[in-house]
């Protein structure tokens, strides 16, 4: 029998979800496990957005939609880009997708070629690298510091580029580690992708959840110039808590756009038409339920970030936007804990759960090994309870 794909067998399954599974499994067996794994938010979606889809089912909304997404649904994203990030994309710009995840992998099958580099700030979303292999493409690691407030510098990305180079990847706010870049920041960066004449992936789910009174600056904003070599990637899950309704969206240059659209005219076609309509409702509607949503996640933020760092022995910087956390666990390499030897964030992720049980992700999935990530997508009740446990946990009660 002959072998398997090689791009397949490359491919690494999700670090988030493999110890969301296991700390499923576990509470199914009756464990009290406290889970800060998957970024997923805890509230319900609002009801205006439910009670549109089922307006639409009800009105026989049921059928095929065109591939890029119904029309009412892409004017509205260029609406909400235009008031919410000051950045006008004609609506034919606009490529609808099964969440913000496949409006990457599409875009980076319209971008890549075969041995082609993507140049990747770490720590990184675990996708990110597995979907540039899956593209033919050969990601490149740069590595930002926590000095550095997980930010990639201009100079550092400037090394990295090779005559291979084709895209640069940013993620703002980020995830794992919620680094809000500023215009600034992000201007030096585009600068170096213009010189170099690179594309730029904008990943800016994160982008209504930025805490402190910063203010989010989107890549496109920048210019002209940066716009029409900038691929935006957007959608509805974070913002108005419909993970489960697969619907994002990227803005991009008109060639991009509908190269985009031909290949999901022959893969997955068009996103759930009901989908469709609830996001059109989410974008369209009152704002106010995102609104409370990010008020309670900064809540949540302040106390969890002041609990950690009253720990011994772990700590973290305060993120300024998304609702993830990487807790630094230096202190703890080489300790024994719950009779296992750590080496490393997987170790101590491992052992957390299944001693203290409280589920993390190892940072090791994200680029950074010495590192887990935690999310506070979760109520201030189970942010207590889950980081006192990790308290007694590193303490070795």
């Amino acid at each position: 029998m002959k072998g398997l794909s090689n791009i397949a067998l490359s491919v690494r399954a999700s670090t988030t979800l493999a110890v969301d599974s296991l700390a499923k499994q576990m509470v199914s067996e009756g464990h009290d496990v406290i889970g800060f794994g998957a970024g997923e938010p805890d509230f319900d979606t609002p009801d205006n957005i439910k009670a549109a889809a089922l307006a639409a089912m009800t009105a026989g909304e049921t059928k095929y939609t065109p591939t890029a997404g119904i029309a009412a649904l892409r004017r509205a994203v260029a609406a909400r880009l235009l008031e919410d990030c000051g950045v006008k994309y004609e609506s034919g710009k606009i490529v609808i997708a099964s969440g913000a995840k496949h409006s990457i992998y599409t875009a980076l099958r319209a971008l890549l070629n075969p041995g082609d580099e993507v140049i990747i700030p770490s720590p990184y979303w675990v996708t990110y690298t597995e979907s540039v292999r899956m593209a033919g493409g050969v990601p490149v690691i740069v590595e930002a510091t926590r000095d550095e407030g997980f930010k990639i510098t201009p100079e550092k990305l400037d090394e990295a580029v090779t005559v291979r180079t084709k895209l640069f990847i940013i993620n703002n706010p980020a995830n794992p580690t919620g680094a809000l870049y500023d215009g600034g920041e992000l201007r030096a960066l585009a600068d170096v992708c213009l010189r170099h004449d690179i594309y730029i992936m904008s990943d800016e789910i994160y982008c209504s959840l930025v805490y402190g009174g910063k203010k989010f600056v989107s890549v496109p904003s920048l210019g002209e110039d940066i716009k029409e070599r900038t691929i935006l990637i957007n959608g509805v899950s974070k913002t108005y808590a419909m993970t489960g309704w697969r619907i994002g969206y990227s803005a991009s240059n008109s060639g991009i756009a509908g190269i985009m659209e031909s290949y999901l005219s022959h893969s997955t076609s068009a996103p759930s038409t009901i989908s469709q309509f609830a996001a059109l409702e989410a974008l369209t509607g009152s704002q106010d339920s995102r609104d409370a949503m990010r008020a309670e996640f900064e809540r949540r933020r302040d106390y969890a970030v002041a609990r950690i760092n009253s720990i011994e022995g772990v700590s973290c910087i305060e993120p300024d936007g998304a609702f993830y956390i990487m807790i630094d666990i230096g202190e703890q390499i080489g300790r024994t804990l719950g009779g296992r030897h750590i080496v490393g964030g997987d170790d101590f992720a491992l052992s957390l759960l299944k001693n203290g049980l409280v589920a993390v992700v190892s940072g090791a999935g994200f680029g950074a090994p010495g590192y887990v990530r935690m999310t506070y997508a979760v109520s201030m009740e189970k942010i207590k309870e889950g980081l006192d446990r990790l308290e007694r946990f590193v303490s070795g009660e």
